[in-house]
């Protein structure tokens, strides 16, 4: 399967946006998607993830009650709705599969190329 995120841009603090992560060439199936970022010179880290089939949803204790991760099967895609940016948030976001809604980047298979959200003050 191969993973396509979308959405992200740049926008000022408070704004919203929502990221789309898409799958072509197979379904997410019984697998975790989760989202992740990353700046320059840092560890990969954990955003947010949710089983495809039961939901669960978890995010991190950094963007919990300004981020939320859903799905849509209807259309074969995980998204990562971001509110209340904040400069610090500023990343290149990847989402990925996993066989379970792991928080540790090394228990994920596939990747996405990444979208980039910039947050200005």
């Amino acid at each position: 399967v191969q993973l396509q995120a979308s959405g992200g841009g740049a926008v000022r603090a408070w704004d919203s946006l929502r990221l789309s992560c898409k799958a072509s060439g197979g379904t997410f199936s019984e697998l975790a998607v989760g989202w992740f970022r990353q700046t320059p010179g840092k560890e990969r880290e954990f955003v947010a993830v949710i089983s495809w089939i039961g939901g669960r949803p978890t995010v991190a204790d950094s963007v919990k009650g300004r981020f939320t991760i859903s799905r849509d099967s209807t259309k074969n895609t995980v998204y990562l709705q971001m509110n209340s940016l904040k400069p610090e948030d500023t990343a290149v976001y990847y989402c990925a599969t996993a066989d379970w809604t792991t928080t540790l980047s090394h228990e994920y298979t596939y990747w996405g190329p990444g979208t980039l959200v910039t947050v200005s003050s």
